[in-house]
């Protein structure tokens, strides 16, 4: 056993040793998108940022106006116009009209020739509400900022979007870059250089990037065709591949002589299985309403002889690269069936949750697995829901999803795991029949004190939402998490705020404390064999 691993140790050296070279052009490209898209990153933030400004310049200024003016159209309310226009850096014109748009009055006593090019938006936080126009005699797209005053009239004030022509926000980007500002809705402004390139782009690859003039409904976006930048590394392409051949071989000489004198171990990993010290830890998930326990995560711990507790993340991985996983699931499954048999009984309405790996998905024998442990055992194929995880998307679509309706023939439940950490998307999670989404807990941590909204973290519930699926939430640390969450509708949700994963003398103790001896009335969740 020690020699085939030495070997498979020599041989994945010699592989990895020439990893250097055969990655140059992907770390190349990696490094060119990096880099120009944190420039043009800066682009559309200077964009967003003087728009911003301009627009605040616009509320600023009606407010003041209003604030020292009793009535409308007066020889006091126009001297405060011109006032504020004085001391303004962007305000062009103030006009007085009702909601039919007959005027009353503006800054220069005379018509105002104006059309709208958008949409009336409100702005978040503010009274004022937002139009695009264009606006006589200015050459660039306008915003009119407009305030309600007395239910009759309105208020509003204008100011360019942009000061200076379109082409000047292409200054230090590529000829065939473009940018192009629009309302949050879609609604295009304006535009520097050729955005439909960009919009047909098919497959050609672009560098990209977007911001958001805080909560100005109007965003920048640029872009430029990743060929065009890539080709301005030539040089450095070269010299990266002559330092990948230099370091691979150094690091191919190291390798062998390192080989030649150690004497590598076999992983212990198959043995800690077949011994049983890979054991089932359980998580508590708390139903947010009412405090009740509604399940539970099951993670493995590897309890070696010795009393070290080895943590997951330090044997998951080769597990998986090794195919060990399928046996470890099978064991952790048998032991989850005789430490809570007693607890499922009493509770029907526990939930408990076990990871699948991309193995358990190259045939259906894994839903012949559950049936042969849980047939005959006191938990239910109902409380039993399997999870896979976002961050490593299944390939075999057709098999899998055998797979999956075998699981759900048996009453089982399927639960997405770390929700929003990978590239799944509202298709192909349907496609798959989710029945749980689980909330990873970095965007639980963007809940802090004091916030009122997180747009990525509400996102996904309103996914979960549209769904129709139920939602679990990670890492649930601190009573503000909890209090965000279940005002958005997520029942359920786990973490150190309630307990860790605990030993199951510890979770049956706590089950009985928290749910009694009766079938707990708390909504299902969504534990998992958390690798």
């Amino acid at each position: 056993m020690k020699s085939k691993f030495t070997h498979a140790i020599m041989l994945l050296s010699a592989i990895a040793a020439f990893l250097p070279v055969l990655g140059v052009d992907y770390l190349l490209d990696s490094y060119v998108r990096v880099r120009e898209r944190a420039q043009l990153q800066m682009t559309v933030d200077s964009v967003t940022e003087r728009i911003q400004a301009t627009a605040q310049d616009a509320i600023t200024s009606l407010r003041s106006i209003l604030a020292s003016s009793p009535s409308l159209c007066t020889p006091t309310f126009i001297a405060n116009v011109h006032k504020q226009m004085e001391s303004s850096l962007y305000l062009k014109q103030v006009l007085v009209e009702n909601a039919d748009g007959v005027q009353y009055c503006d800054a220069f006593g005379k018509q105002v020739s104006y059309s709208a090019l958008s949409d009336t938006l409100s702005i978040p936080g503010h009274s004022e509400t937002l139009t695009v126009v264009e606006l006589a005699d200015m050459k660039n797209p306008v915003l009119k900022v407009t305030q309600n005053f007395g239910g009759q009239r309105k208020v509003s004030a204008f100011v360019p979007v942009i000061s200076n022509p379109p082409e000047s926000l292409l200054r230090g980007l590529k000829p065939t870059a473009m940018v192009r500002i629009s309302l949050t809705n879609g609604t295009s402004v304006l535009a520097a250089g050729d955005p439909t390139a960009f919009e047909n782009r098919g497959s050609t690859e672009f560098v990209s990037a977007q911001s958001i003039a805080g909560e100005i409904p109007i965003k920048a976006e640029s872009a430029v065709p990743f060929a065009v930048v890539r080709a301005d590394y030539a040089d450095l392409d070269a010299s990266f591949t002559i330092v990948a051949c230099l370091m691979s071989g150094g690091f191919l000489v190291l390798a062998l002589q390192y080989v030649r004198r150690s004497s590598l171990p076999a992983f212990d990993l198959e043995r800690a299985i077949q011994a049983g010290e890979i054991k089932p830890w359980y998580q508590p998930v708390i139903n947010l309403r009412t405090g009740a326990l509604a399940g539970c995560e099951v993670l493995c711990r590897w309890e070696k002889k010795n009393g070290q507790v080895v943590l997951p993340g330090s044997f998951i991985d080769y597990a998986e690269v090794t195919g060990l996983a399928i046996p470890m699931t099978l064991s952790l499954m048998q032991q989850v069936r005789n430490d809570l048999a007693d607890i499922c009984r009493d509770m029907p309405d526990i939930k408990v949750s076990i990871n699948l790996f991309e193995g358990h998905f190259r045939d259906s024998s894994i839903v012949e697995d559950v049936q042969a442990i849980f047939a005959d055992s006191p938990i239910s194929f109902r409380q039993l829901v399997f999870e896979i995880t976002e961050r490593r998307p299944l390939e075999n679509v057709p098999q899998t999803t055998a797979v999956i309706s075998g699981l759900h023939a048996l009453g089982s439940r399927l639960a997405m795991d770390d929700a929003g950490t990978g590239h799944s998307n509202l298709a192909y999670m349907q496609t798959l029949g989710v029945d749980v989404i689980k909330i990873d807990r970095v965007f639980v941590d963007m809940i802090k004190a004091g916030t009122t909204q997180v747009p990525v973290l509400d996102g996904l519930i309103s996914m979960a939402h549209d769904l129709g699926t139920e939602i679990v939430a990670e890492g649930v640390e601190t009573e503000a998490q909890a209090l965000y969450l279940r005002a958005r509708g997520v029942v359920m949700a786990q973490g150190y705020l309630f307990a860790p994963a605990i030993k199951v003398t510890a979770f049956r103790d706590l089950a009985r404390a928290l749910n009694g001896k009766q079938p707990a009335a708390a909504a299902p969740t969504r534990p998992s064999v958390a690798a």
